[in-house]
């Protein structure tokens, strides 16, 4: 999947990639109020270029929680969104559930095996 002009609810996880309805992407990925998208795991332009639609960013790090950048954190203020880092298991439950509750909510997700 290179595209999908909309955000799902992420059924499953894992093996490298994810599943939301009757699609799936290997790789990180990314969810951003036009859709959802393949990711590389470190560039943010398009959640800044969207950011006047995000209230929140949920960032997915994998099997283990590593600390947002200062960097990170100071770029997304700078956008007026809030942003949270977690383990990718704690960011798709998170999103998940911002997302059936309609809200403002974006999500870069690093892919787990």
């Amino acid at each position: 999947m290179k595209f999908l002009p909309e955000r799902r609810l992420i059924t499953s996880f894992g093996d490298g990639g994810f599943r939301f309805g009757d699609h799936s992407h290997r790789g990180h990925l990314l969810v951003l109020p036009s859709g959802m998208r393949a990711w590389d795991g470190a560039d943010l332009s398009a959640v800044r270029a969207e950011s006047e639609e995000i209230d929140f960013l949920l960032i997915g790090t994998g099997t283990k929680f590593q600390r947002m950048s200062d960097g990170m954190a100071a770029q997304l203020r700078s956008l007026g969104v809030s942003g949270d880092a977690m383990t990718t298991s704690a960011a798709v439950a998170t999103y998940n559930l911002m997302l059936g509750d309609k809200r403002r909510v974006a999500a870069a997700f690093l892919a787990v095996p």
